[in-house]
């Protein structure tokens, strides 16, 4: 270690021969150091084997270069105790290894690998100052450049426009218990002047995102998050279709999406005055405030067509993410055999248990519940290219019927007395009529179709029949303001949904929007 004159030592040598900066690490081994902020680091797992790969890491030197870090799993316990999100550090001996191809978090060629021999040390007192953050952003066409390729994960900042369907006037409610359950929030988000688009952010980034959006005294505007992933709605997910001519052959129809990010397990999520970006981007806003005018819910959550065929080729093609579809089918009969109708708890809809002398809610944890019964209907449909079982629930049922399912039990009973008081309500006039008509079907695709566990698909609403119905992709395939309840019925399991999406268009002044950033941000000390 160098010595000055008057016998204090430099910490650190910074400009020892022996000390590296980012740009000149390159493959293979290094006896050498450098020094840097520990921006950001995050677990790694093996999503089909569910293994720790190791602990990936984010640096920035005192140059301000990013480089990629990894530590082995085998390193984790020895080196994690002395690690904390944007502390400085100084590493001993490493070894460079080439980046990997896919989900890259910065542009170097080289990653930075805890070795045998690596020591790490916390940098106290540094001379040297060290950036707080390095951003990589993409626009709506940068990231439509690059959807689905699995190439760098680039940072997005925008305005956001609903958050789980719900528009910013006032304040969203956020049912934490909720989002743990789906474990992902929705969010539509607008970057400067380009389209609003749909936003999932999933596990800790949520939880994140819940965290910050409730501490801020009003309503938080901004969003940034890290290294997203792009996608095609669905999953850009690949349809097959059997054709006959004169010898069979199969058909691959690429049927493509639209742009949908998602946030990554290396995401980090910023608003309102968090950093200087976010800062920027609300004062931005501030001085155009018709970009702040919210949307309609309806516009922006509007779902994919397609036919019964290619729902069941969506679940049949491996995808794993549950999924909303519109489509249009003709009923052809009810299934008999089946109940109509469940009954629920008066408050949260959940189908209501019987207890020893009166109902009872699992949700609510209350006893002596009034019960009220619901739609849960079984329908068979078809169209040109399938047939199907449908489930209407809830407010679909009094769609398609124009009576609630209460009314319908209340007037059977009315009817029969006491003879049917220990039986199951037959099928209603209004339910039978139906059979013949078409209609446009909001369907829900559960985990339980995509776990094989039943065929049966969930409609959550009926939309206005159009004519010639529209095929062509114009939104995403989640709608997370759906709420839902599990049941069982037999050897079925189902899900009650129940879909409020309200609609509600409004606009911030420019000076509200002023008054709003300043008061943000000085009460978190920008």
């Amino acid at each position: 270690m160098a010595i000055k004159p008057n016998g204090k030592s430099l910490l650190p040598p910074i400009r020892d021969e022996k000390i590296m900066v980012f740009p000149q690490c390159h493959t293979g081994p290094h006896e050498t150091h450098f020094a840097f902020r520990l921006i950001h680091f995050w677990e790694a797992w093996n999503p089909l084997k569910k293994t720790l790969i190791g602990l990936e890491m984010l640096l920035i030197d005192e140059q301000g270069s990013v480089i990629q870090g990894f530590i082995p799993p085998s390193r984790i316990e020895r080196h994690l105790p002395k690690m904390k999100h944007g502390s400085l550090y100084k590493l001993n001996n490493f070894y460079g290894s080439s980046n990997k191809t896919v989900y890259r978090v910065s542009d170097h060629a080289v990653t930075v690998s805890f070795s045998w021999n690596s020591e790490l040390s916390v940098l106290e007192d540094s001379p040297t100052p060290f950036d707080e953050d390095r951003f990589r952003f993409h626009s709506f066409e940068d990231f439509q450049a690059s959807c689905d390729r699995k190439g760098d994960l680039y940072d997005v900042v925008g305005h956001m426009k609903l958050v789980n369907g719900q528009c910013l006037i006032g304040t969203p409610v956020l049912d934490e218990v909720e989002i743990a359950r789906a474990r992902h929030v929705l969010v539509h988000v607008q970057s400067y002047d380009g389209p609003v688009m749909k936003f999932y952010l999933w596990d800790q980034a949520a939880r994140d995102f819940c965290k910050k959006f409730k501490s801020y005294e009003g309503t938080p505007t901004v969003l940034l998050v890290t290294t997203v992933n792009t996608k095609s709605l669905g999953e850009n997910f690949l349809t097959f279709r059997y054709l006959l001519f004169l010898v069979f052959k199969w058909v691959l129809l690429n049927t493509t999406g639209t742009l949908t990010l998602t946030s990554m397990s290396s995401s980090r999520v910023f608003m309102d005055c968090d950093v200087q970006p976010t800062v920027d981007y609300f004062s931005w806003l501030g001085s155009n405030p018709q970009r702040a005018e919210l949307v309609n819910a309806e516009v922006v959550i509007k779902r994919e067509t397609l036919t019964i065929g290619e729902i069941f080729s969506y679940i049949n093609d491996g995808s794993n993410k549950e999924a909303f579809f519109e489509c249009t089918a003709t009923i052809d009969d009810l299934v008999h055999g089946s109940t109509w109708y469940y009954i629920s708890c008066s408050g949260c809809h959940t189908k209501a248990t019987k207890g020893p002398t009166s109902l009872m809610c699992s949700k609510c944890g209350k006893v002596n519940i009034s019960g009220v019964p619901q739609y849960r209907a079984q329908i068979s449909v078809y169209d040109n290219s399938e047939q199907a079982v449908f489930v209407l629930l809830g407010d679909a049922g009094f769609k398609l019927t124009g009576k609630h399912a209460a009314e319908l039990v209340s007037s059977y009973f009315e009817a029969n007395g006491d003879q049917g008081v220990t039986q199951e309500v037959p099928f209603p006039e209004a339910l039978i009529s139906t059979i013949g008509q078409k209609h446009n079907f909001c369907v829900k695709v559960t985990k339980h179709n995509l776990d094989g566990k039943s065929r049966s698909l969930t409609v959550t609403k009926i939309l206005p029949l159009e004519s010639p119905p529209i095929t062509e992709s114009s939104g995403g395939n989640y709608n997370p303001t759906t709420s839902e309840e599990r049941f069982e019925t037999g050897t079925m399991v189902s899900e009650a949904s129940k879909v409020s999406v309200d609609s509600a268009e409004g606009s911030k002044s420019n000076g509200d929007i002023d008054e709003m950033g300043k008061a943000k941000c000085l009460k978190r000390g920008v």
